[in-house]
């Protein structure tokens, strides 16, 4: 089957990743182009005059066309609501403080585990249906809100069913590190011997119900030298390691990410010098998360060190119930531009081809080019300034996943 997308305004050729630095800045732009699919594939770019025929065809309608967003940290699926939490800390009480109050991920953890994989299937479900209508075609979903094996096996196999029930492509994280359980309090070293059991990390490849760990390496939550016991076992068992590094103090995790060889650190909010040169030698994607920042009133990743450094970038929403109930990746793409002041194609390069590397898919996800994934985006504005200058407003005309039209706005 072929597809020609025509009367393309701008064509967004976004090269595949990872890309680093200033080059985050200097992807290519074509005006007045078109773009054929064949079987699923981008088969050929270039202007609209030199358009091959094709059985179909779709109009952009004078949109700009960008790759399929990728968003590559989520805590999708969770139950429960955090409202009244989001008040405390309006009224002036810390995240921290909340969380060694018996809040925060104890009291997700406490509706996971109430919860029936069916009802975390259908109350997420409507959640993955809204990111799809803001550009999103892949997404990482993160366990950790379980914290004992049996339900942290129920979020992953949740994550499975939901894959199958609607468009976007969900990339599954291992994340039993994400907090110590109230029964295992003054018991953290019992407690990682327990969720990194290497029968349990074999049930979970063996499955295949996830294709990464990730561990809370933080003040408050797990230490440099337990995130590596964790990340090792699950390396061994062939769940490749992300890491949860310098969001709330500076206890050496992104340093620990760059001995190890993590796929990504993620948050990076207090990263220092040692931290980013770790990262860079090793190669590790940067995720940035700025809604988390905006959600809790703290302060965002100085990330245009990151750049001036020449790390690759990556944003994502953060999507969870405790510190940043963002569905839109768009939203928190508008808020690394207001706010961290990154320029608009640097945005969606952290969105696309370096997304796409965070989550180890950038040999075929991320990038309008010969032979990769047709999954793209077609605004209903003529370029990429305009679609960063109007937050907020729904911009997103058609999504396209696997050359197939997922949505289209009414």
């Amino acid at each position: 089957m072929e597809l020609l997308i025509k009367h393309i305004r701008t064509l967004v050729l976004m090269p595949p990743g990872p890309i680093g630095g200033r080059h985050m800045r200097e992807v290519p732009i074509v005006q007045d182009a078109a773009v054929l699919i064949r079987e699923g594939r981008i088969a050929w770019t270039g202007p609209a005059d030199q358009a091959p025929q094709a059985q179909a065809a779709l109009s952009a309608e004078d949109g700009c066309v960008i790759p399929g967003l990728i968003d590559p940290h989520t805590h999708i699926p969770f139950a429960g609501n955090r409202a009244n939490e989001f008040v405390r800390r309006l009224a002036g009480e810390s995240y921290l403080s909340i969380m060694q109050k018996g809040g925060g991920i104890r009291v997700t953890a406490e509706a996971v585990r109430k919860a029936t994989l069916e009802q975390l299937v259908e109350e997420n479900l409507p959640r993955l249906r809204r990111m799809l209508s803001y550009g999103t075609t892949t997404l990482e979903c993160k366990s950790g809100y379980g914290l004992l094996p049996e339900h942290e096996l129920k979020q992953l196999r949740a994550i499975r069913r939901l894959a199958e029930l609607q468009p976007i492509e969900l990339i599954p994280t291992y994340l039993a590190a994400h907090a110590l359980p109230e029964e295992f309090e003054g018991r953290a070293d019992e407690f990682i011997e327990m969720m990194s059991n290497p029968e349990l990390l074999q049930t979970i490849r063996q499955e295949n119900l996830a294709l990464f760990c990730d561990v809370f390496c933080d003040r408050g939550a797990f230490s440099v030298e337990q995130a590596r016991r964790v990340l090792n076992r699950a390396a061994a068992a062939g769940l490749r390691p992300r890491l949860h590094a310098d969001q709330l103090a500076r206890i050496g995790a992104s340093v620990l990410a760059g001995e190890i060889g993590a796929v990504s650190a993620d948050h990076l909010e207090q990263i220092d010098d040692a931290g980013l040169e770790a990262l860079k030698r090793a190669g590790t994607v940067a995720v940035v998360l700025p809604g988390t920042s905006f959600f809790l009133g703290i302060a965002h990743c100085p990330v245009r060190r990151l750049l001036d450094a020449g790390l690759s970038v990556a944003l994502a929403t953060d999507f969870n119930p405790g510190s940043c109930m963002i569905e839109s990746l768009p939203l928190v793409m508008n808020i690394a531009c207001c706010q961290l002041r990154m320029l608009p194609l640097e945005v969606l390069t952290a969105c696309t081809a370096n997304a796409a590397a965070a989550l180890s898919l950038h040999d075929r996800l991320g990038a309008i080019a010969p032979g990769f994934q047709a999954d793209l985006v077609v605004l209903d504005c003529p370029d990429l300034d305009e679609w960063f200058y109007t937050p907020g407003r729904p911009r997103v005309r058609y999504v396209l996943k696997r050359g197939q039209v997922v949505y289209r706005s009414q």
